[in-house]
Order: structure tokens, then C-alpha cells, then sequence
């Protein structure tokens, strides 16, 4: 059985874009169809893409509410 590490997922909930329009916004609130687009140029590398990666996936399967829950019961690491 496949267990959710915690602490990745207090990490992604508490994850902010560093550049561009949407500069300083948790993932979890930027707008799927920025996902979309990401999806389609690619993802950049590393931590970052595998985090938004991570965000676009739970938005397809609007699971993104868990980090909206996450951020409310676990205090900022």
C-alpha cells in the first residue's frame, strides 16, 4: 500500500511560484489552464517541476482542496 509522505505534502501545500505572473502565489492557486500550458511547453526541472507536475495532477483530479486543508490544520514549516 502506497502511504503519502507528510512532509512532501505540507512542502507542496505550502509551495510558492518564484517567477513570472503568478510570482509569490502557493501552487495550489494558480489556475489549471497555467498548468495546461506548462504541460504542453514542459515543465521546468527539478524540485520546482516535479511540484507543479504534482499540482497539475491533484487539480486534474480535484484533489487540490487537500493542500487548501493542509495549509489550515499544519502551520508553515
Amino acid at each position: 500500500m502506497l502511504v503519502p509522505d507528510s512532509k512532501i505534502l505540507i512542502e507542496l501545500a505550502y509551495a510558492k511560484m518564484p517567477f513570472g505572473k503568478y510570482k509569490g502565489q502557493y501552487l495550489s492557486n494558480i489556475p489549471e489552464p497555467y498548468y495546461v500550458w506548462f504541460s504542453q511547453k514542459g515543465f521546468p526541472q527539478g524540485k520546482l517541476g516535479d511540484q507543479l507536475r504534482q499540482v497539475h495532477e491533484m487539480k486534474i483530479n480535484s484533489l487540490e482542496s487537500l493542500l487548501f486543508e493542509i495549509r489550515k490544520r499544519y502551520p508553515q514549516p
